[in-house]
């Protein structure tokens, strides 16, 4: 497993003895770092109304189901109000990202909202890495699952995250980088 939180790298501006220490959360990790089933557990986080409506204020979701209290208790299937998912999708991801330097989101795939989510749901996300793939002359591909669970385990959203890091040493995967860019080429002619 590649370390979490003891990489120091020093930024523009800070003194020196400032920059030795390790930055929180900000990790250096290379495509090289990312070991295929490594797996991390994010702390567990409970979700309030006003963040909650909060969300749904700022990104104008104003569903009855997320807003409107007496419609989702006296005519919604589920009694009460949920989270929106697109706000359990942002805090599930948030939980469990680093924030490392070298690497870039690229995308993502297989997004399912699995069970709901209401007011007062304590959430957390176990991240795994799932999949790697030679991408270019600079950066490989990722492919990594973010499970979000409420409660006593209860799987309520799936996603996988596509990224790109930087390589390490570019010169060990010039090869496969370059096969890479020929297979894409022929592709693109045999399509015409």
């Amino acid at each position: 497993m590649a370390e979490i939180g003891v990489h120091a790298r020093g930024l523009p501006g800070l003194p020196e003895d400032h920059a030795k220490i390790p930055v929180w959360n900000a990790e250096n990790w290379f495509y090289e770092d990312f070991a295929i089933g490594d797996k991390i557990r994010s702390i567990r986080r409970t979700i309030a109304e006003g963040e909650s409506m909060q969300f749904n204020s700022l990104v104008m979701d104003h569903h009855p189901y997320v807003s409107d209290e007496r419609f989702a208790v006296e005519e919604g299937v589920f009694g009460r109000r949920l989270v929106a998912g697109a706000f359990v999708f942002s805090l599930g991801l948030g939980l469990a990202a680093t924030n490392c330097l070298n690497s870039f989101s690229y995308g993502y795939d297989r997004l399912r909202f699995i069970k709901p989510v209401f007011i007062g749901d304590t959430i957390y996300t176990i991240r795994e890495n799932l999949a790697k793939e030679v991408h270019s002359e600079k950066m490989g591909k990722l492919r990594v699952s973010y499970s979000v669970y409420k409660g006593e385990g209860e799987l309520v959203l799936y996603a996988e995250h596509l990224l790109t890091a930087l390589y390490r040493d570019p010169a060990a995967f010039a090869e496969a980088a370059q096969e890479r860019g020929r297979a894409r080429m022929a592709e693109k002619a045999a399509r015409g």
